[in-house]
């Protein structure tokens, strides 16, 4: 515990699912946590809200703050991090958790569709890095870690679940892998300056509220899940140690350091990624 005491981070996408997961971990671990959202109230029937998220840790004895931001709004992000830094102080631990995709076929993902997919899923993470570069720069270290997918890879055609499945993530694996390359090459640029950028997907389904798509493949394949847990650890492991450059997996990473997933709270002991789960349960 309290391996992150005196950072501050912020988080994108975290009123929900993984980057909610993540910010409640790190502040487990003592970091103040900044929490990034496009509103604080609702979004549709999407089960969490970011009020409720930064009610919920700091009731759990945590230090959250929430930063509303249209992320696609280039005004509205042109100083993200600086208006974050008002909350807790400059930006020790960036992580770029928020994505959106659009699940067609290849030959069918509209210019606009697209466009919208590669603004948030790699413009938006490259500019806030660079906005927090300055900072981290001024206290001699940093993290980045930005949220990848496994989708950057073509899965085996015919594909276990339907040809289909295997083919409508491609434009939003393209976009991960734009982030991925991006991120690598930034890695090396920093590392000796001790900032220290990677990227991290799941290895399997994470079933948060809004993968209403992939929850009958899960439904269908329940050794493709793995809880949000585990993606909470091996980001704490990645924002608190000095990789540099990775392309990392949740459970691979965790394993290959030998790491123990916990509990958000940090108390308890979980087990291994593979633990069944209730693909009918929402995070």
């Amino acid at each position: 515990m309290h391996s992150l005491k005196g950072k501050t981070a912020f988080i994108t996408g975290a009123s929900r699912g993984i980057g909610r997961a993540i910010a409640t971990r790190f502040a487990a671990e003592g970091a103040s946590v900044v929490l990034c959202a496009s509103r604080l109230g609702a979004h549709g029937d999407l089960q969490g809200t970011l009020e409720e998220a930064v009610a919920q840790i700091n009731a759990s004895g945590g230090n959250a703050a929430a930063q509303v931001c249209n992320l696609l709004d280039e005004t509205a992000r042109a100083d993200l991090i600086a208006q974050a830094s008002q909350h807790f102080g400059p930006i020790d631990i960036l992580v770029n958790n928020a994505a959106t995709s659009v699940m067609n076929m290849p030959s069918q993902v509209s210019t606009k569709h697209r466009n919208r997919m590669f603004d948030l899923n790699v413009n938006v993470p490259v500019e806030l890095a660079q906005q927090a570069l300055a900072g981290m720069r001024e206290r001699g270290a940093g993290w980045v870690l930005n949220l990848s997918s496994a989708t950057i890879n073509q899965p085996t055609v015919p594909y276990r679940d339907s040809r289909e499945a295997a083919l409508v993530i491609g434009a939003y694996g393209a976009s991960k892998a734009a982030l991925a390359r991006y991120s690598e090459a930034l890695a090396h640029e920093l590392a000796p300056e001790k900032i220290y950028v990677n990227t991290l997907a799941p290895e399997a389904i994470v079933l948060t509220s809004g993968a209403d798509y992939v929850r009958n493949i899960a439904r269908n394949n329940p050794d493709m899940v793995e809880p949000v847990e585990m993606m909470a650890e091996a980001a704490l492991a990645l924002c608190s140690r000095s990789l540099v450059g990775l392309t990392a997996y949740s459970r691979q990473l965790v394993h290959s350091l030998g790491l123990e997933v916990h509990s958000l709270d940090g108390t308890t002991v979980l087990g291994d990624a593979f633990a069944p789960a209730d693909v009918n349960t929402t995070v």
